[in-house]
């Protein structure tokens, strides 16, 4: 069965969709209603890539880590109907208004909840209870702060308390998933007290556990964020005094729903 809208009669001429594992992107699309502000962004080049290859025109996504709406413009963009989830009511609000700012006629909500609770997956229901594509970035633990709160997936205080609570979300996404269809994780590892955390190997196996498959591991270039800008010779010398390598890479791990 085919989830898109590729016809494979002209399959050479789809230039623009990735099929190779090892993802060069550059930097983030910042066009249109795109923006850079957000400290926890994904560069909206994963979710388009998503999209292209996994849904069709009309269908519903959902992304319940929305931050400033990457996923919900892209889709937009691309035709699809889309809900986010935002656990902080400033930022859910200024989501808002950059997805206004994208032309379109499809529906893009976005909903202040906790993705970690039934009852934000509830509401959900009320605006669409089947999607077609799950798109998961989750804050990573322990690296960037993004609210004070302590449901913030970023403050949780231990790496065991973080995999519990993505461990939900996923459990709560699952039903909301038609049968067969693809669930895309977007994560990083992290470094802790001279220790390499694999969260994505980590919570690839959380997904699994829920009752997914894993279809494809990609592995995508970071180019500098906020926090190493113009501080490349400062994290080669805390590398080579350290015995560590700098991230340069992230995942975008796909899924597929195994059973109903």
């Amino acid at each position: 069965m085919q989830f898109n809208d590729i016809d494979m009669r002209r399959w050479k001429e789809y230039d623009e969709i990735i099929t190779d594992s090892l993802w060069i992107l550059g930097r983030r699309d910042n066009s249109g209603a795109h923006t850079p502000e957000y400290h926890g962004n994904f560069v909206p080049q994963i979710p388009r890539q998503a999209m292209l290859r996994f849904t069709r025109r009309g269908e519903w996504v959902l992304d319940p880590f929305a931050g400033l709406g990457t996923t919900l413009i892209e889709a937009r963009r691309l035709g699809r109907n889309a809900v986010g989830v935002e656990l902080s009511e400033e930022i859910a609000e200024k989501a808002r208004s950059f997805v206004s700012e994208e032309p379109g006629e499809t529906v893009a909500e976005i909903l202040v909840g906790d993705s970690t609770r039934p009852e934000t997956f509830e509401a959900i229901r009320e605006i669409m209870d089947t999607f077609h594509l799950v798109i998961l970035h989750p804050p990573y633990w322990n690296i960037i702060r993004f609210t004070e709160r302590r449901e913030d997936l970023s403050n949780a205080p231990t790496l065991d308390a973080f995999l519990s609570a993505f461990s939900r979300t996923v459990g709560l996404v699952r039903p909301l998933l038609a049968a067969r269809r693809y669930l895309v994780l977007v994560i990083g590892d992290a470094y802790r007290k001279g220790e390499w955390i694999p969260l994505g190997f980590y919570t690839m196996k959380a997904v699994m556990d829920a009752g997914f498959r894993l279809k494809s591991i990609v592995v995508k270039d970071i180019q500098e964020n906020r926090g190493k800008r113009g501080q490349y010779s400062l994290w080669r010398y805390r590398a080579l005094r350290g015995g560590y390598y700098v991230f340069k890479h992230e995942y975008v791990m796909f899924f597929q729903k195994v059973g109903r």
